[in-house]
């Protein structure tokens, strides 16, 4: 049976090494740190922990202890990340894939930017004032192969 990417990158020990590994490299980035003023919170990191264990095929935490994408969505509302944010975004999280040790094999890796890709995409057009947002969707589950768009019904 072919694993998780959750299972595959080591569980949630490997992405809450991943979150801190970003988030550190976030705080002491002029480009980010803005985003969170004050610096990341120990609360923030384990919240983030539990939705990327969750995209990646773990436990559905974050959708029963946190609410899930409502709740992911209304964290990015009106933040106003301008598309050099999101590339620095997207550079970071994939150097602190590094730097957390997370399988490096061209399967997981593709995988990985693919949604991180997907996500900062969607977290820089859903944080523009005046937004036409999706209100409502679940949680995306991504896989080894392309996941496909989300169509509400």
């Amino acid at each position: 049976m072919t694993p998780t990417l959750y299972e595959w990158a080591g569980g949630t020990e490997a992405f809450r090494r991943l979150i801190d590994a970003f988030y550190d490299r976030v705080e002491r980035d002029d480009l980010l740190s803005p985003l969170f003023p004050g610096g990341v919170t120990e609360e923030h990191r384990a919240h983030v922990t539990l939705w990327w264990a969750e995209v990646f095929g773990g436990p559905a935490d974050y959708t029963t202890s946190l609410g899930g994408y409502e709740r992911m969505l209304a964290h990015h509302r009106d933040l106003g990340i301008t598309p050099d944010q999101r590339r620095r975004f997207a550079e970071t999280m994939s150097r602190a894939a590094d730097d957390a040790g997370l399988p490096d094999d061209p399967e997981f890796r593709a995988a990985f930017v693919g949604y991180v890709e997907w996500g900062t995409r969607l977290a820089l057009a859903n944080s523009q004032s005046g937004a036409d947002v999706v209100e409502q969707a679940p949680v995306p589950q991504w896989g080894w192969g392309v996941a496909p768009p989300y169509q509400p019904s």
